[in-house]
């Protein structure tokens, strides 16, 4: 059975603006929080706005795409939550412990959306840039068509999302209990780390999963449905 492609994928997001997010999701707030206290502000108050002002960035770039999805929502509830969290008073332990509770939140997200949500956080996050590269490898349709089509192409990104929601959830734990036991001006600069070593982790083992899935070959028994007779009896028998 052939198909084909009839919807445009959706733009890959540049590797320049995937570095400039980087910096100012990750990185900023760390610098930030460490300037701020070099000038002799108090912990709160350097916590306080080194979470703001990047949210605040945050903001602007989502009202720049002017286009509102899964994902868009999803970064909308996450702002709107951190600057929740950022207005109550409490104490430093309290405003360095937020980055815990707030990914325990994604975490809940991603594992809410598997049975919830029109289509899984991690086929959201992940089709920008794989979608372009397995249609190199020869993979038939674009994703939308997969996903009607293919119950195991489903259920791959649902495990993946499972994965991402558990891993995020043993984040968010440790999060916490580096908050409320670490010394205070250490917590920020184990944060952007310890987002790294979850990232690489997570990603290391999806792709582990993508690859014995067939995910990745266009020639594998997931997509078989796709492939016409002629290209099915070949890849049987090859």
């Amino acid at each position: 059975m052939t198909t084909t492609r009839t919807t445009a994928a959706p733009p890959q997001q540049s590797g320049r603006q995937t570095l400039i997010n980087l910096v100012t999701d990750l990185i900023l707030p760390v610098v930030l929080y460490y300037v701020l206290r070099s000038t002799g502000m108090g912990i709160y108050a350097s916590l306080l706005i080194s979470a703001a002002i990047p949210a605040a960035i945050a903001i602007v770039r989502l009202i720049r795409t002017r286009h509102i999805d899964g994902l868009a929502v999803y970064a909308v509830t996450v702002m709107v939550l951190g600057a929740i969290v950022s207005l109550i008073a409490g104490s430093p332990r309290f405003m360095l412990a937020r980055e815990g509770w707030l990914t325990g939140f994604t975490g809940l997200w991603f594992l809410i959306s598997v049975g919830f949500g029109r289509r899984p956080l991690a086929f959201l996050y992940s089709r920008p840039f794989l979608e372009g590269r397995l249609t190199r490898r020869g993979v038939p349709g674009d994703w939308d068509q997969l996903w009607t089509q293919l119950p195991g192409f489903r259920r791959i990104w649902r495990i993946a999302t499972v994965m991402w929601g558990i891993g995020l959830l043993g984040d968010a734990v440790l999060r916490v209990l580096m908050a409320y036991t670490l010394p205070v001006d250490t917590v920020p600069a184990l944060s952007t780390p310890l987002y790294t070593v979850t990232s690489v982790v997570l990603l290391f083992a999806t792709n582990i999963y993508y690859r014995f899935a067939g995910l990745f070959d266009g020639r594998s028994a997931l997509y078989a449905s796709f492939r016409d007779p002629g290209e099915q009896s070949a890849a049987d028998h090859g």
